[in-house]
């Protein structure tokens, strides 16, 4: 089992940024893939960005390719997701979420992780 606490939601300006946290606890070392994963009301949950926690290989969706970066600190067990830029359309729960890295690498599908921590509300006003 793996237990995953997000923190660092909140409200801010178009503009702003944001950095989330997930501090990942419990058998962490089966779930080499941590991914942040969002949901806006009525949207199906989409992926935002992954790392591979073995080597640091990170891949991002094209929507925040160049303004969001997700990072590790092995030592706390933490990933995070620094949030530059944002606009309006980044307003949703955003998801901690772990899981194996399959024989593709880790791929940003909901899918394919089987943790999920309980959501840290992002809200970008324009």
């Amino acid at each position: 089992q793996v237990q995953l606490v997000e923190s660092g939601g909140g409200s801010v300006q178009a503009g702003g940024s944001l950095r989330l946290s997930c501090a990942a606890s419990g058998h962490t070392y089966s779930s080499n893939c941590m991914g942040w994963f969002r949901q806006a009301p009525g949207k199906e949950r989409e992926g935002v960005a992954v790392i591979y926690t073995g080597g640091g290989s990170t891949y991002y969706a094209d929507s925040v390719k160049g303004r969001f970066t997700i990072s590790q600190d092995n030592a706390k067990n933490t990933v995070y997701l620094q949030m530059n830029s944002l606009k309006p359309e980044d307003t949703a729960m955003y998801y901690c979420a772990a899981g194996p890295i399959g024989r593709s690498g880790c791929l940003l599908l909901p899918e394919f992780f089987g943790y999920w921590g309980q959501g840290t509300q992002v809200t970008v006003s324009s």
